[in-house]
């Protein structure tokens, strides 16, 4: 949730703010004024039972004076109910308004116009015409769309063979380098409340990027009031809501976790883009990667988090570049997002394969995540940060075309290698599988 005062510095965003910003301060307005407006009646309601006080209970004058402080005492009554609504109304326009971008954040109004700051590696020099990693993936016989489609449906994969295991050695690469830099591994469950979904930001504006779960019976009266539940799109929202209503003492921040799950999103609005093969999957693999700082080291910490990013990519020996999110693509609660983008040979182009983000305090502010600088003191909202740590799925679409061979085989980063039983190369059916 947005720091009302920062509502100026939303408008960077673009024109499409304008509108909801203006909505939330006509309606804060008219609850500033009536919360004057209610402050001096109950004053004079005060002052009007001070009077009675000293006067005679059996005089008109005392009479009157009752007339006048019931017909107050109903006014603040209404008052009061109308009151509650607009605060409720205030929060409603409020929890849909968009962080507000760092100074450092590149004004912009599409990904056209975010800021490359620098490239690791070089492309591969390959000598023939690459593939792009559906096809390999295919000719390899580790990617099954058919069955995938077959089972779930449209933008389901089933991975076969050393499809399955890259995936698993991927996760083990990835989760023992951050646990090695001192990330603290949690494994959470696959499904969360809409209380959670709310704290992280992804509801109530993203509900129909999510897959809900049918309720398979009424709720009843032993169970959890949160009866609304989700697949989880990213371990982000279980390791932070880690923390929901929380107030971290003194000496106890930063805290850094990194955790596995299986991500779900239904990808509303993207028919007809990145359909063929793992770019954009209903159900994907992900290592995700979770700070909660105090706010003075957040940027700090924002730039661990994506060399923390980087670490995955340059131990696999992946070419990829560091891109700056301008104001117009920058996430719904991102103050600032680094993307990490890698080379895909087979599409002749950069692809995200990590975002990395400092949401500052809006998230805290939803979620009730708090710190105190010192003992005793008043506790404030601390900076939640998260990033990729990272896509498995297009981490193995990178390496597919990134370490293609012209016979159609694969090398295996030697990175990997141990995860793999030693395997250097990956190859079809038809030929011998090394290893």
């Amino acid at each position: 949730m947005l720091d009302p005062a920062r509502m100026d510095d939303v408008a960077r965003r673009g024109p499409h703010v304008a509108e909801p910003i203006a909505a939330w301060r006509s309606a804060d307005e008219r609850r500033r004024k009536l919360q004057g407006e209610l402050d001096e009646m109950r004053k004079a309601r005060n002052g009007a039972n001070d009077r009675m006080a000293k006067l005679d209970k059996k005089s008109a004058e005392f009479a009157a004076a009752r007339d006048e402080l019931r017909a107050l005492s109903t006014k603040i009554k209404e008052g009061e109910a109308t009151l509650t609504a607009l605060e409720a109304e205030t929060e409603a326009l409020l929890v849909v308004i968009p962080n507000a971008p760092h100074p450092s954040v590149p004004d912009g109004a599409s990904e056209a116009d975010n800021r490359v700051e620098r490239t690791w590696g070089d492309k591969p020099r390959l000598t023939f015409t690459p593939k792009d990693h559906a096809d390999l993936g295919v000719a390899l016989g580790i990617f099954d769309f058919e069955a995938g489609a077959q089972l779930s449906g449209a933008r389901f994969t089933v991975l076969r063979g050393w499809g399955a295991r890259l995936t698993r050695a991927l996760m083990n690469y990835m989760i023992d380098l951050h646990t090695t830099a001192g990330f603290t591994e949690v494994w959470p469950p696959a499904i969360v409340r809409r209380s959670a979904l709310f704290g992280t930001g992804q509801l109530p504006k993203f509900e129909a990027d999510l897959f809900r779960l049918a309720p398979h019976r009424e709720p009843g009266p032993d169970d959890l009031p949160d009866h609304d539940l989700f697949l989880s799109p990213t371990a982000e929202v279980q390791v932070t809501n880690l923390y929901n209503d929380h107030i971290f003492e003194p000496g106890t921040l930063p805290l850094h976790f990194c955790a596995y799950a299986p991500c779900f999103r239904a990808e509303a609005g993207a028919a007809g883009k990145d359909t063929k093969g793992l770019i954009r999957q209903h159900q994907f693999d992900k290592v995700e990667l979770v700070k909660f700082v105090e706010p003075e080291t957040s940027y700090a910490e924002l730039d661990h988090l994506r060399d923390q990013a980087e670490a995955v990519l340059q131990g696999l020996g992946l070419h990829y570049r560091v891109v700056t999110l301008c104001t117009g693509d920058l996430g719904q609660g991102s103050a600032k997002t680094f993307d990490l983008e890698v080379w895909l040979p087979g599409q002749d182009a950069y692809r995200e394969i990590s975002s990395c983000s400092n949401f500052e305090d809006y998230q805290a502010r939803r979620a009730k995540i708090r710190y105190r600088r010192a003992a005793g003191e008043k506790p404030r909202p601390v900076h939640t940060l998260n990033g990729s740590g990272v896509a498995i799925g297009r981490t193995i679409v990178a390496i597919l075309e990134q370490y293609q061979q012209a016979d159609g085989s694969v090398i295996v980063p030697p990175a990997l290698r141990p995860y793999l039983g030693g395997i250097e190369r990956l190859t079809p059916p038809a030929q011998k599988q090394p290893g």
